[in-house]
C-alpha cells in the first residue's frame, strides 16, 4: 500500500464503522423486502438519506469532538433531565430489540450454510459479540470493526453475478410512481418508504459517532488543548468531514446493492414476499446460484458481528453518559463496571429473546417504531447543541449544516407520522 492510501485508510474510523454498521442483517432485509416488493421503486429514498445521513452524523461527530463528551451527557445539559433519560430508555429497548433480530439472522444465515441447531448459533454469536467487547482494548476493536467493514462488499459480489438491467433500473427508479400504479397499494409502499429511511437515519449511529470520537480523542495526549489551534482544529474536522462522506456513501451503495439484487433476483422472477435477510439467502439460491446465496449469507454473519457491538456500545455509552459512569472500551471490566454491565445485559438479553425465536417481524416492527418515537427529538435535540456556543464554543454548526441538520429532522418527522399513520 503506497503512503497516500495509507494515509487516507488511516484516516478512517468512527465514521466509516458507523456507516458499515448501519447494514445490519435488519437493514438487509429492509432492503431486501424493498427490493423484492417494489423492485427499483425505492432506490431514490436511497439517493434522498445520503446527504441527511452525511449531515446529521457528521453533526454527531463535530459534538463528540469539540465538547469531549457523548450525546447524552450533552443532551443532559441542554435538557430536563427526565427527557434524557426517557430517550436513552427508549434508545436501550430498540437497540436490544434490534440486537436479537440481528443475533437471530446471524444464526439462521450459519444454519443455511453448514445446518445444525439454530439455537447453538444463536447462543454462541452472542457470547462471541460479548467476550470480544470485554476481553479487547478499544484499538483492537476499533481494527477489528474496521476489517469487517469488507464483509459488505459481499453485496456487491452478488450485483456482480447477476444480470441488471440498468436501463430498466434508471427508469423505475427515477419515476417510482409509474411501477406503483401497478404494482403496489400506496399503504404498503409508505410503509416502506418509512423502513428505508429509519434503516439509514438511526439514532444509535448518532451515539455510536460521537462516543468513539471522545475515545479517539481521550487515547491522543494534549488533544484537548490542541482544539484551540485553529490549524489543528481544522484539520481535525477535515478528517471528521471525510471519513463521515467516505462511510455514509459507503453505506448506502451497499444498501443500492442489496435493492437492486434482491429486486433482478427475485422480483423479476415473481418471488415479493420476503421477511427476513436469511429468507433473501434462500430464496436467492435457485434464482442466481450457490455463489450468489453463499456471499449473501456470509455478509449477514459479518455484518452481524460487526453491527451487534455498535448497537450494544451505544445503548452502554448513552446510559453510562447519563449517570456520569466511566465509559470506554479502553478501560477494564472492573474500572468501568456499569458501562460494561450495559453491554452484557443488552446483548445476553437479545440473545436470549433470538434463542426463543422472537417474531423477526414484530421485533423489526417494534424496533422501527421505538426507533422513530426517539430519533425526531434527539435530532432536534442535537442540532440545538450544535448551535450552542456555551456547549460549542466556536466550533458552533456552519448554516449550510443547520439547513442539512433541520431538513433530515424534518423528513424523519414527516416519516414517522407517516408509519405511525400506516401502522394503525
Amino acid at each position: 500500500m503506497n503512503q497516500a492510501a495509507k494515509k487516507f485508510v488511516n484516516r478512517l474510523g468512527p465514521g466509516l464503522i458507523t456507516g458499515a454498521a448501519d447494514d445490519d442483517p435488519s437493514g438487509i432485509a429492509t432492503y431486501s423486502q424493498a427490493g423484492s416488493q417494489f423492485r427499483f421503486g425505492l432506490v431514490w429514498t436511497l439517493l434522498l438519506t445520503t446527504p441527511l445521513m452525511i449531515g446529521i452524523q457528521m453533526l454527531s461527530a463535530r459534538i463528540g469532538w469539540v465538547t469531549g463528551e457523548g450525546l447524552a451527557a450533552n443532551i443532559n445539559k441542554q435538557f430536563p433531565r427526565w427527557l434524557t433519560r426517557s430517550l436513552v430508555g427508549l434508545l436501550v429497548v430498540a437497540n436490544t430489540i434490534n440486537i436479537a433480530a440481528d443475533i437471530g439472522a446471524m444464526g439462521e444465515a450459519l444454519r443455511l450454510l453448514v445446518g445444525g441447531p439454530l439455537a447453538l448459533y444463536v447462543l454462541g454469536f452472542g457470547a462471541l459479540s460479548i467476550v470480544t467487547q470485554i476481553v479487547f482494548p478499544y484499538e483492537r476493536t476499533v481494527r477489528i470493526l474496521k476489517w469487517l467493514t469488507l464483509a459488505l462488499f459481499a453485496y456487491v459480489a452478488v450485483i456482480l453475478t447477476v444480470n441488471v438491467p440498468w436501463r430498466q433500473a434508471m427508469g423505475e427508479s427515477l419515476h417510482p410512481w409509474n411501477f406503483l400504479a401497478a404494482h403496489g397499494s400506496l399503504k404498503d409502499y409508505a410503509a416502506m418508504v418509512v423502513a428505508v429511511m429509519g434503516t439509514t437515519i438511526s439514532p444509535y449511529l448518532f451515539f455510536w459517532q460521537a462516543a468513539q470520537e471522545v475515545e479517539d480523542g481521550n487515547r491522543r495526549p494534549g488533544a484537548q488543548a490542541l482544539k484551540a489551534d485553529p490549524h489543528y482544529a481544522a484539520e481535525h474536522l477535515s478528517r471528521i468531514q471525510q471519513d463521515t462522506y467516505v462511510g455514509m456513501i459507503f453505506s448506502n451503495v451497499i444498501a443500492l446493492c442489496i435493492v437492486v439484487a434482491t429486486a433482478v433476483t427475485l422480483n423479476l422472477q415473481g418471488i415479493s414476499d420476503i421477511q427476513t435477510s436469511s429468507q433473501a439467502a434462500q430464496a436467492l439460491r435457485p434464482v442466481a446460484g450457490e455463489f450468489a446465496f453463499l456471499i449473501f449469507s456470509l455478509g449477514i454473519i459479518g455484518t452481524g458481528l460487526l453491527a451487534v457491538p455498535v448497537l450494544a456500545g451505544s445503548a452502554a455509552y448513552a446510559v453510562s453518559e447519563m449517570m456520569g459512569w466511566r465509559a470506554s472500551l479502553s478501560d477494564r471490566l472492573s474500572e468501568a463496571p456499569g458501562f460494561y454491565r450495559i453491554i452484557m445485559a443488552a446483548t445476553g438479553i437479545g440473545t436470549l429473546m433470538g434463542y426463543f425465536e422472537l417474531d423477526p417481524i414484530k421485533a423489526l416492527v417494534w424496533s422501527a417504531i421505538v426507533n422513530g418515537v426517539i430519533s425526531v427529538p434527539i435530532m432536534a435535540a442535537m442540532m440545538l447543541v450544535g448551535q450552542s456556543q456555551a456547549l460549542m464554543g466556536n466550533y458552533t454548526i456552519s448554516t449550510r449544516h443547520r439547513v442539512f441538520g433541520w431538513a433530515a429532522t424534518g423528513v424523519m418527522a414527516v416519516a414517522v407520522l407517516v408509519m405511525l399513520a400506516t401502522s394503525f
